[in-house]
C-alpha cells in the first residue's frame, strides 16, 4: 500500500491503514478497497475572512421561508409545506418503487414558475422524455442533463440558477478531485457536502435520489442523513398500487406525517381519504379482523389489522407480525393468556396490517387482542366498530391521545361503535352524537361485553 493512501470499507464508510477481510463497524466481509488520499491546501487568510464573531440569541434575526409549492399536497404535508430555499432533501428507497417519477411530476408543477434542472446518471435524457410523456409531465422549463461529474454539475446550476434541482441518482455522481470510484462512501459524502453547499449559497433546493434495500444496506442514504436538512423514505411494494413517504429528519416541519399515494399509468395520485382506501377491501363476517384507529402526525387513519390463530404442528408455537413490532405482539399475547386464560400459547399466531402500513403506536393494543381472541374462538366481530385503547400488563386498558381526532374520523366513516378507555378526557359533544362510546377499564370487562 502507498504511503498517501487507505482503504475504507464500501458500506459504512469505516477507514484502516491495512486492508481487512471483515469490517470491524458493519460487519460486512471484503468490503474494503484503497483510497488514495487528497492533499488540500487551506487558504488561512479566506477561511477566516468568512469566520463570523458570535451573537446573542435574541439579536439574531429569525429567518422567515417562503417555500415552494411542489403542487401535490401529500407530498407538501409531509415537507411541512414544500421546499425551503436553500434546502437539501435526500428522498431514499428501493429500486424501482417510483422516486424518479415522482420527481418527474413534482418538476412539472416546479417548471410552471421558472426552470427545474434535472441531472440524471442512471438514464439518458430520451428515457426520461418518453417516461415524461407517458405520466404528462412535458414542460419546456425542465432541463434535463446526463452529467455526472460534480464539479460540472456545480458550474451548471451556477450558470442556469434554477428554482429546483433534482439528482437522480447520488450513487451516480462523483467528483473528479477523488480517486474513488462513484457509489462508494467517500464519493457520495463528497458530493452530497459540496451540494450542500451550493444551496445554502445560491439558496435553490436540492433534491437527491439515493438508493436502499430492504435492510437500508446500500452506503447511500444511511451515511447522508446527518448531512442533509431532510430524509424522506419512500415505502411500499413496488408490485403494488399502494406507496408511502415518511420523514424521518426534516429541520423545517414535523417527522410524524405520512403522505399516501397510488402508482397509476399516468403516475403516482395522491389518495385523499386514506382511511377509506385502507380499509375499502375489508371482507364481511370474517373472523380475525379488527378495525384499529392510528394518528399520523396530524392525520388520523383507520387501519384493519388482521389475524390468524392456527394450532401449531411443530413443538415450538411460531409468531409472525407484519406492520407491527413483533415484541409487542409476544406481550399482548401473554397478557391475553394470562388475564383471558385464553391458551393461545400452543398456537401459531400471525398479525397483519392491511395495506401495508406500520403502526408503532400502543393504542392499537386493543385491536390486535380482538383480532387474535376472533380468531382464536372463530368469532367475526362487529364490522361497525372499532377499536382504541392501550393495554397494560395487569390487563387495564389505558388513555391514548387525540381520542376526539380518533373518534370522529371513525364517525365520518360510518363506525356505529366505538371501545375506549374509560379516560377522564373530555369527549365532544359532537362526537358523542355520531358513534356510540363503550367505555371499558379492563382488557376482560371489553371481552365480556363484546363476546
Amino acid at each position: 500500500m502507498a504511503k498517501n493512501s487507505f482503504f475504507e470499507c464500501e458500506h459504512c464508510g469505516y477507514k484502516s491503514r491495512k486492508w481487512l477481510g471483515k469490517c470491524p463497524d458493519c460487519g460486512s466481509w471484503n468490503s474494503f478497497i484503497e483510497v488514495k488520499e487528497q492533499s488540500k491546501k487551506i487558504n488561512k487568510r479566506s477561511l477566516a475572512s468568512n469566520l463570523s464573531s458570535p451573537k446573542p440569541i435574541n439579536k439574531i434575526n429569525s429567518a422567515e421561508y417562503s417555500r415552494i409549492d411542489t403542487g401535490i399536497e401529500e407530498f407538501n404535508r409531509v415537507l411541512g409545506g414544500g421546499f425551503v430555499p436553500g434546502s437539501l432533501t435526500l428522498l431514499g428507497g428501493e429500486p424501482g418503487i417510483g422516486k424518479s417519477t415522482l420527481m418527474l411530476q413534482i418538476s412539472n408543477n416546479i417548471a410552471v414558475k421558472g426552470q427545474v434542472l434535472y441531472f440524471s446518471g442512471e438514464e439518458s435524457p430520451s428515457q426520461i422524455k418518453l417516461r415524461a410523456e407517458r405520466i404528462g409531465s412535458i414542460n419546456q422549463n425542465i432541463l434535463l442533463s446526463g452529467e455526472v461529474v460534480l464539479e460540472n454539475i456545480v458550474e451548471q446550476i451556477k450558470s442556469v440558477n434554477p428554482l429546483f434541482v433534482v439528482i437522480d441518482s447520488i450513487q451516480t455522481m462523483f467528483s473528479s478531485e477523488l480517486t474513488s470510484a462513484p457509489g462508494t462512501v467517500s464519493q457520495i459524502r463528497e458530493v452530497t457536502t459540496r451540494l450542500l453547499f451550493e444551496a445554502k449559497n445560491s439558496g435553490i433546493p436540492v433534491l437527491i435520489i439515493g438508493h436502499i434495500t430492504k435492510e437500508g444496506a446500500i452506503a447511500g442514504p444511511k451515511t447522508l442523513e446527518h448531512i442533509v436538512d431532510t430524509v424522506l423514505y419512500f415505502e411500499g411494494d413496488r408490485f403494488q398500487s399502494r406507496r408511502l413517504i415518511r420523514a424521518i429528519k426534516n429541520r423545517f416541519g414535523s417527522t410524524n406525517e405520512l403522505g399516501l399515494f397510488e402508482m397509476t399509468s399516468k403516475g403516482l395520485l395522491p389518495v385523499g381519504n386514506p382511511s377509506e382506501f385502507f380499509i375499502g377491501e375489508r371482507p364481511d363476517d370474517t373472523t380475525g379482523s379488527a378495525i384499529v384507529c392510528a394518528v399520523e402526525g396530524t392525520r388520523a387513519l383507520l387501519v384493519e389489522l388482521q389475524a390468524l390463530v392456527t394450532e401449531s404442528a411443530f413443538g415450538t408455537p411460531r409468531r409472525m407480525a407484519i406492520g407491527i413490532d413483533i415484541n409487542r405482539l409476544h406481550l399482548l399475547l401473554a397478557i391475553i393468556e394470562k388475564r383471558l386464560d385464553y391458551l393461545i400459547g400452543r398456537d401459531d399466531v400471525y398479525i397483519n396490517v392491511a395495506g401495508g402500513l406500520t403502526i408503532n403506536e400502543p393504542s392499537v393494543d386493543l385491536g390486535i387482542a380482538f383480532a387474535v381472541v376472533s380468531s382464536f374462538l372463530n368469532k367475526p366481530l362487529d364490522k361497525h366498530t372499532v377499536f382504541i385503547g392501550e393495554i397494560g400488563l395487569s390487563g387495564e386498558i389505558r388513555s391514548v391521545s387525540a381520542i376526539n381526532q380518533r373518534l370522529n374520523e371513525a364517525a365520518n366513516l360510518g363506525f356505529k361503535k366505538a371501545i375506549i378507555p374509560d379516560t377522564r378526557e373530555k369527549i365532544d359533544s359532537k362526537v358523542n352524537r355520531k358513534i356510540e362510546l363503550i367505555k371499558v377499564k379492563s382488557l376482560k370487562q371489553a371481552f365480556d361485553l363484546v363476546f
